[in-house]
């Protein structure tokens, strides 16, 4: 029988698209309340391996990723997403989201995000909300998967990725932030 143990906390990260750049700061400044100090961003990634979110959208996407520099309890991460969803409706237009938050998570094994769409890979966590396993790593970088959606599939993501991954790591390794992980509200 094994031992049940409470797995290391995870950095939490946010993918956030639009095609109005005014609205990353104000996305970010939003996540920076609720969920804390944002460590770093990304670049902005031209977003455009779907075409999926253009009726809603409109064309010339671009995203960018937000860190959250506090690590989190993986117990009731979940409610990251509820989180987002009401964020992206708070800044609808005419029935229409302006921008899109994907929330997921870092830990040292893999790249998680969070959705509300099931399917074959996805496992159930609650409150309709699945765990999509998007990345994996292994010798020394992030792995795809058969279903991994072609953007984090791309080097450039899996690069940032793995320089977050980094700062995670030494986060880790200095205890006292495992210590003071929080829980999501």
């Amino acid at each position: 029988m094994g031992k049940i143990t409470e797995p290391l906390p995870v950095k939490l990260i946010f993918s956030v698209f639009t095609n109005k750049d005014e609205l990353f700061s104000k996305a970010a400044e939003k996540i920076n309340d609720i969920f804390g100090e944002i460590e770093t961003s990304s670049h902005r990634f031209k977003f455009d391996h779907t075409e999926y979110y253009e009726e809603e959208f409109g064309e010339n996407l671009y995203r960018k990723f937000f860190v959250i520099k506090t690590l989190y309890k993986r117990d009731g991460i979940e409610k990251t997403k509820i989180l987002t969803n009401e964020i992206e409706n708070s800044f609808s237009e005419k029935g229409k989201r302006t921008l899109n938050i994907d929330p997921g998570y870092l830990s040292l094994e893999n790249f998680i995000l969070f959705t509300t769409k099931n399917y074959t890979h996805r496992i159930y966590l609650r409150k309709g909300i699945f765990a999509d396993l998007t990345l994996l790593f292994q010798n020394k970088r992030f792995n795809t998967l058969p279903w991994t959606y072609p953007d984090y599939a791309s080097d450039e993501i899996r690069h940032f990725l793995k320089e977050i991954r980094k700062i995670y790591s030494l986060q880790i390794k200095e205890n006292k932030e495992i210590l003071n992980a929080k829980n999501v509200l």
